[in-house]
């Protein structure tokens, strides 16, 4: 790993500010660091840390917040310039939040970790009806559907959305990861899903287990 790698993934392991990190970030594109090499030994180092500290308390959500924001403005830059590069994938994840649900701070953190280890992502917002995400899993054959949903209220709708994937066919490739403040690992299980996590740092793992090869 070059020295601004290095570097930048300490940058983001700080919580350093937005020009200090650009600032990396645009010295190791001038030095022509493939834009694939940049996001696996330098972006992803730093939000492996950063996701460290959160678990160890030591980070609180407002952290992973700021940390996601930089995370996102970094993506947003490299994107283009990895098209024609070659970047590991580990698999993909359809996600959103269920059926009367418009909460989406949870989705959108797991989101940004998910994206940036390297799983493509079908984000299909929020108050998502059971149907669209059984349209979306058929479409793009995923190897996770993620339900979120921060009002028990709205528990039932990720039952709802299971049922509905269990009779479409779909559910036997198809591995199911419920998300969000209502949700217990219990419940995940007696619904018929295949785990529940309690934070969008643990539901990483969650996925990263599945789809390891």
């Amino acid at each position: 790993m070059t020295d601004l790698l290095r570097d930048l993934g300490g940058a983001i392991a700080k919580l350093d500010s937005e020009e200090q990190v650009n600032a990396l970030l645009s010295a190791a594109l001038s030095e022509g660091l493939p834009a694939s090499e940049i996001v696996e030994k330098g972006v992803r180092k730093g939000l492996q840390t950063v996701g460290e500290k959160y678990e160890a308390g030591e980070y609180f959500l407002s952290e992973l917040l700021y940390a996601g924001s930089l995370i996102e403005e970094l993506l947003h830059t490299l994107r283009p310039r990895m098209r024609d590069q070659e970047l590991e994938q580990k698999g993909v994840i359809v996600l959103g939040t269920v059926r009367g649900d418009i909460h989406d701070i949870g989705k959108n953190i797991f989101k940004m970790l998910a994206d940036s280890a390297g799983f493509e992502v079908h984000d299909l917002g929020v108050d998502v009806e059971p149907a669209t995400f059984v349209d979306e899993v058929k479409k793009s054959g995923p190897d996770v559907l993620g339900l979120s949903a921060l009002l028990t209220t709205t528990l039932m709708e990720m039952k709802n959305t299971v049922d509905a994937v269990a009779g479409a066919d779909v559910r036997s490739r198809l591995k199911i990861l419920l998300g969000g403040n209502a949700v217990k690992k219990e419940f995940a299980i007696q619904i018929g899903a295949d785990a529940g996590a309690l934070d969008a740092v643990e539901g990483l793992e969650i996925c990263r287990g599945w789809t390891k090869k």
